[in-house]
């Protein structure tokens, strides 16, 4: 483990809120991490990494009662903390909401952030992370149909180096980082995965919905 990394998630604030960041596609990744949330129907949430606080604000207006966590204070959390070492007691929250965070991190605290994650949820785990792997997506209309969508991953991946460059350590799809990894690790951090998908319009973005076993 290269402990001259760090392990405190810092991003500038106004990236958050800048259009090269949220563009369409992002909006319809939102739309994605607010609707996980509400067909786990909790009572607490807890969202790990604040981001433009859309999501957050969103549930609140329904009526959901939710938790903010980020190791940045600009951003304004209910509390500031890191994610390797989350101030709440073991069971506090039915839903964890961990959105494009953990590639912030050294893989090497990939695993420990998920242990960490799972000893304050109490059911499930919403996650999400990059996701590069090449895929070809195909969107048909039909009359008298619903429209057909379909991602084809490449059957023949050339996955590259992932180079640091600065926020994220790593991504799905790039060498040393692949999928069966990724969800080997998952569940040797002691979860069941109970769906996992990319987002169509925005690929980029792998969700995997989780339950604490």
């Amino acid at each position: 483990m290269d402990h001259s990394k760090k392990t405190d998630i810092q991003v500038e604030p106004l990236q958050y809120f800048s259009r090269s960041y949220d563009v369409k596609e992002r909006f319809i990744s939102y739309w994605h991490q607010i609707n996980e949330v509400i067909l786990t129907n909790p009572s607490e949430v807890l969202e790990i990494g604040v981001g433009n606080g859309l999501v957050s604000a969103y549930l609140r207006e329904r009526g959901y009662k939710l938790t903010t966590l980020d190791v940045d204070a600009r951003l304004k959390p209910d509390v500031a903390g890191n994610i390797l070492s989350i101030p709440f007691a073991a069971k506090s929250f039915d839903v964890v909401a961990c959105y494009e965070i953990l590639e912030h991190l050294p893989y090497d605290y990939f695993t420990k952030g998920l242990k960490e994650v799972n000893r304050v949820a109490k059911s499930r785990i919403i996650l999400s992370l990059p996701d590069v792997t090449t895929v070809y997506r195909f969107y048909i209309e039909l009359p008298r149909m619903k429209p057909i969508k379909k991602m084809l991953q490449h059957p023949i991946p050339r996955p590259s180096v992932h180079h640091y460059g600065g926020e994220h350590y790593w991504e799905i799809g790039k060498k040393n980082y692949s999928l069966k990894r990724i969800e080997h690790d998952i569940k040797q951090a002691g979860f069941k995965i109970l769906k996992s998908y990319r987002v169509f319009e925005f690929p980029y973005h792998r969700f995997f919905l989780i339950s604490c076993l």
